[in-house]
């Protein structure tokens, strides 16, 4: 039998109303970080009604999982997410903000869709081995934490992804491409300074500021961030800021830094030079500081044979196939965009449609093309994912399939607000048979299988420099 068809009959037809229900129920229940304990849940409980066996707490870690059927050579991996993002509650589908439950966490980067599409990809693989007799073993991974605190950094370095030929995975996105840029890797850290406290006004001799020391070394990470490779990033947040009363002198106050570049080995040359400016803050201020290492990311890279495959597959697939309403529904997001939002939505239209398009698809502004892997040109993005870290394991993919309005901001209300809808929807269950069938073109394909291990070896000759390598405890947000 046809693979694209079994594919398809599994994802559209037997599937879906399940598929559908259960990127629903994560989107409601919106758990961050390594607190996915219902989410989790849920999509282990699918995979075992679906035969699927089902290794809980895999690597200690509470939400991490994995769900295996069938048996043999090649082992392919399939990579889910479902933590969601702090205070990005929303209506579904309401195109004005208005959240759910105010100041409650939301589905702002649609992981409710990636953990659902790749278990439709898993799912339908699955029917594919079953139908054809062929060997091999279907693995889906459940990654807690992908949002600033390294779940599948911390899985890779405890061996959790070990003895799997190579993974495939996607992301909701306000495009179709298989063009996904090389990201960038990172490493964050929390600087906690200790002061000594005293009456800000009456004896400000006495007091040794925590707080000052964070400004101060707030300054010396401006000055640093002049004397950097231009494409790394310097970002940080105030976790204690001492008290709120101003005629005490702060005794304790801590900032968390993270520092992004393309590649691991420059964020590493960056961090300690960081870390002597915190130093040198807590010696003007007379204060000592800890540095805690707390999470990492490894630089996402292309493997090139997986990427042409899934290009092939994605346009065998086709696209998401949008109906009027769903024109309608990003319509009216984009027109609730501000000015600034709206100029960048059209300039995003202008670079990938042309000018003499532009009203048609501000008009529709869903993407109805794909973007297409060129192994010529490598793109950069300044953002990082986890997914990196997986690629040092074994060949390892992502693409993008569209679940929201053109235009549309990553980590906002406006993408909590469309990938509970019928076009996130529509975008999760065209991404789960992409997924499957790309396995599908290299399980059939020996060599071609053997030709992304080559490059796979070719880049990292089999090693990996974990970016959490020897941090004790899972971070927190």
């Amino acid at each position: 039998m046809d693979a694209q068809k079994i594919i398809e009959q599994a994802v559209d037809g037997r599937y879906r109303d399940e598929l559908v229900d259960l990127s629903r129920q994560i989107w409601e229940l919106a758990e961050v970080g390594y607190e996915e304990k219902q989410s989790a849940e849920t999509l282990c409980q699918a995979l075992e009604r679906h035969g699927f066996t089902v290794t809980r707490n895999l690597v200690n870690i509470p939400t991490a999982f994995k769900g295996v059927w069938g048996q043999g050579k090649p082992v392919v991996g399939i990579l889910g997410e479902y933590d969601a993002l702090p205070g990005l509650s929303q209506e579904a589908g309401c195109p004005v903000k208005k959240p759910e439950h105010e100041g409650c966490a939301g589905h702002g980067c649609g992981h409710n869709l990636l953990g659902t599409g790749a278990l439709a990809g898993a799912l339908a693989l699955k029917d594919y081995l079953e139908a054809t007799g062929q060997p091999g073993t279907v693995v889906y991974f459940g990654t807690p934490a992908e949002e600033n605190l390294s779940g599948k950094a911390f899985m890779a370095r405890d061996g959790a992804f070990d003895g799997v030929d190579f993974f495939l995975t996607w992301h909701p996105a306000p495009e179709n491409r298989t063009a996904t840029p090389h990201l960038n890797a990172n490493v964050c850290r929390t600087y906690k300074f200790k002061g000594i406290t005293s009456h800000a006004g009456g004896a400000p001799e006495l007091g040794r500021s925590a707080l000052d020391s964070c400004e101060i070394m707030g300054v010396g990470a401006n000055y640093l961030r002049e004397h950097v490779i231009m494409e790394a990033r310097i970002h940080y947040a105030y976790l204690d800021v001492g008290g709120r009363a101003p005629n005490v002198v702060q005794d304790h106050a801590a900032v968390r830094y993270v520092v992004r570049a393309p590649y691991y080995r420059q964020v590493k040359e960056i961090v300690p030079r960081l870390d002597d400016v915190a130093r040198g803050a807590a010696l003007i201020c007379g204060t000592q500081v800890t540095v805690e290492r707390e999470s990492g990311y490894s630089e996402y890279i292309n493997n090139q044979v997986l990427a042409q495959a899934a290009t092939e597959a994605f346009h065998a697939i086709g696209v998401p196939k949008w109906d009027d309403r769903d024109f309608a529904l990003a319509k009216a997001f984009t027109d609730s965009f501000s000015d600034s939002m709206k100029e960048k939505e059209k300039q995003t239209i202008l670079k990938r449609y042309g000018r003499d398009r532009l009203e048609e698809k501000l008009a529709q502004p869903l993407d109805t093309d794909i973007k297409d892997f060129d192994p010529d040109r490598e793109e950069l993005d300044f953002g990082s994912t986890d997914v990196g870290d997986v690629g040092f394991i074994a060949p390892t993919y992502y693409f993008n399939v569209a679940t929201e309005a053109m235009g549309t901001p990553g980590h906002s209300w406006y993408k909590t607000g469309q990938v509970n809808s019928s076009i996130g929807q529509k975008g999760m269950l065209t991404a789960g048979k992409v997924i499957a069938l790309t396995a599908v073109k290299l399980l059939e394909d020996p060599d071609r299988l053997a030709a992304a291990q080559k490059e796979f070896q070719a880049k990292n000759n089999g090693q990996y420099d974990c970016p959490v390598a020897g941090v004790e405890k899972l971070p927190k947000l």
